[in-house]
């Protein structure tokens, strides 16, 4: 595998994590028509997504539910062709603890852009 090919797949993800750590309407939007191309989607066990407007609602969502977190990968990027995959964590940024976790795998366009993001969640918060 070339560095090429590797720098690609880390430049997708930290761009992907950039947008779900943006913060204020504008910041979030720009973060996102940065990392998504404009019909890219989103799908998780939550969501079902697509086009700029719609991702960067379900990003705010999350950051109204868990306020204080930030997402951050846990291990390498992966990838292969036009696809990559990694781990990622909820932390509190106060104590560190991480309620949710999860792992992503993103397909990209021929300019590196997200076009389809599949999420599970490996670690969910239990009630209360």
């Amino acid at each position: 595998m070339s560095a090429h090919t590797t720098d690609r797949f880390e430049t997708a993800a930290a761009r992907y994590f950039e947008a779900w750590n943006a913060t204020g309407p504008e910041s979030l939007a720009k973060a996102v028509a940065t990392a998504w191309t404009a019909d890219g989607g989103y799908t998780d066990p939550l969501a079902e997504v697509r086009g700029h407007a719609q991702i960067a609602a379900v990003i705010a969502a999350a950051h109204e539910q868990f306020p204080g977190f930030a997402f951050r990968p846990l291990g390498a990027v992966d990838g292969h062709h036009d696809t990559a995959r990694f781990s990622w964590e909820l932390v509190n940024e106060t104590d560190g603890s991480a309620p949710v976790a999860g792992f992503d795998v993103l397909t990209l366009d021929a300019e590196g852009r997200i076009t389809q993001v599949l999420g599970f969640l490996d670690r969910v918060p239990t009630g209360p």
